[in-house]
């Protein structure tokens, strides 16, 4: 027992002796910041805070993205029992409009050399106009204080924090350092943990030592639902499965019974609506997109010689145009993805309203409407009353000119009773009326 006694004590030294390597977890993020982006950030930060690790590290490369979004990371950060560490990273990178106040939470900031933090004024989405002015107005208020107000807490310049929000202020990484708008400036992941070893942070009263040196970095990715959420909620694919959408519904309702189509259709519809709810979606853009859509169905069910499809594709070029609006390219449609989306999916339109006019102006091939127009031979002499072999089957006819027995005749229609109106081959020529679905009137 003694010497059992002896080797655990020996065992429990030296494990106490060997140092205890810091875990962080961490994430990058080089996307506009959206939902499901502020969706991953928050729940990492959770599952950092739940597993007791001595930190969390966001790698932030952002041009910007949505208030709601962003203020959703910040209350999560702020929030945090560990502390969080935001680094522009790497090289080229940026932290502008909402990644800047992001970065201004943290407790630590850090940028890597070439990056850039700033240009936080927030943008308006609609049209404009005096009332659109004064709502930029309040929210551009609201914005200086929020950002004042946050770097006041993290013990930053809160007057440069304010002009980044109310003149488009954008600072170089040195000169944030230099102004104590970030902490510190490292070059790489293995600098910055070096860098901020020994630092010090409050929670509440307390103040609190950072271990970081010789830290293992616990990288967590998106989950694949995150990963499709984030990659559709870009304003070209957006548009897109909408585009897509329309035609898979077009196409079900001009060929119906097809199923397949109008399936497709039905997802990327859903798909794309999900999208817009990210997204600065101006609504008279897709009732203009959906009423391109009519117009389209309508020209299957009209003789308007075109001009229906015509202004379908005025309507979808419009409704494209107008359906997102924002200064800021990560939240506009392309112009390129535009004008060839526009172009394919009228080409599409055209192409099938033209397979279907033709289909439904062909001749009928089955059914009583196939019977106009077969020839068949006259198996007793009609007039009001007779008898014909026509399609391999004898039928009851008659004729308004008499026929002789032996005859060729053609088929006029069909009478309600099944009787066949029929006619001398010979008059080929002359042009027969047909009644509607291929009846005739006795």
């Amino acid at each position: 027992m003694a010497l059992v006694l002896v080797a655990g004590v020996r065992a429990l030294r030296v494990r106490a002796e060997q140092p205890v390597v810091p875990r962080i977890g961490a994430v990058r993020v080089a996307d506009v910041i959206n939902p499901t982006v502020a969706e991953f950030i928050v729940t990492q930060l959770d599952n950092a805070n739940q597993a007791g690790l001595n930190a969390f590290l966001l790698e932030l490369d952002t041009p910007g993205g949505l208030d709601s979004a962003m203020r959703t990371i910040i209350q999560a950060l702020l929030g945090s029992d560990i502390p969080v560490i935001v680094y522009v990273y790497p090289g080229g990178a940026r932290a502008a409009s909402a990644g800047a106040l992001i970065t201004l939470a943290a407790d630590f900031a850090a940028m890597a050399p070439g990056t850039n933090i700033g240009a936080a004024h927030p943008v308006a989405i609609g049209v404009g106009g005096e009332q659109s002015e004064v709502m930029l107005s309040k929210v551009t208020e609201d914005a200086m204080a929020y950002a004042r107000s946050i770097a006041q807490q993290r013990g930053r310049n809160a007057e440069l924090a304010e002009l980044m929000v109310r003149d488009n202020l954008s600072l170089a990484a040195e000169e944030a350092v230099r102004r104590h708008v970030v902490d510190l400036l490292a070059a790489d992941e293995a600098a910055l943990l070096a860098a901020l070893d020994g630092s010090e942070y409050r929670r509440e009263d307390q103040r609190l030592t950072l271990r970081t040196a010789g830290g293992e970095l616990l990288f967590a990715e998106m989950s694949w639902r995150q990963k499709i959420l984030n990659v559709i909620s870009q304003p070209n694919i957006a548009y897109m499965l909408l585009m897509l959408g329309m035609l898979g519904i077009f196409f079900e309702i001009s060929q119906p019974g097809v199923i397949l189509p109008g399936a497709l259709g039905a997802i990327a519809l859903l798909l794309a609506f999900f999208a817009f709810q990210t997204l600065p979606v101006n609504y008279v853009g897709v009732l203009f997109i959906l009423l391109a859509l009519v117009l389209f169905i309508l020209e299957v069910k009209v003789v308007s010689y075109g001009m229906l499809s015509i202004g379908g594709i005025v309507s979808m070029t419009l409704g494209s145009l107008m359906l997102i609006e924002h200064p800021e390219p990560f939240l506009r449609i392309s112009w390129t993805v535009i004008a060839g989306t526009v172009t394919v999916i009228s080409g599409l339109f055209l192409v099938i309203l033209y397979g279907v006019v033709r289909t439904q102006r062909r001749r009928f091939f089955s059914g009583a409407e196939g019977m106009i127009g077969e020839r068949g031979e006259a198996v007793t002499d009609i007039h009001r009353d007779g008898k014909v072999f026509v399609h391999g089957e004898y039928w009851q006819a008659y004729a308004a000119i008499p026929i002789a027995r032996g005859e060729t005749v053609e088929v006029t229609c069909i009478g309600s009773n099944m009787r066949l109106e029929v006619k001398r081959a010979s008059s080929v020529s002359q042009a027969v009326e047909q009644q509607p679905e291929g009846f005739c009137k006795e």
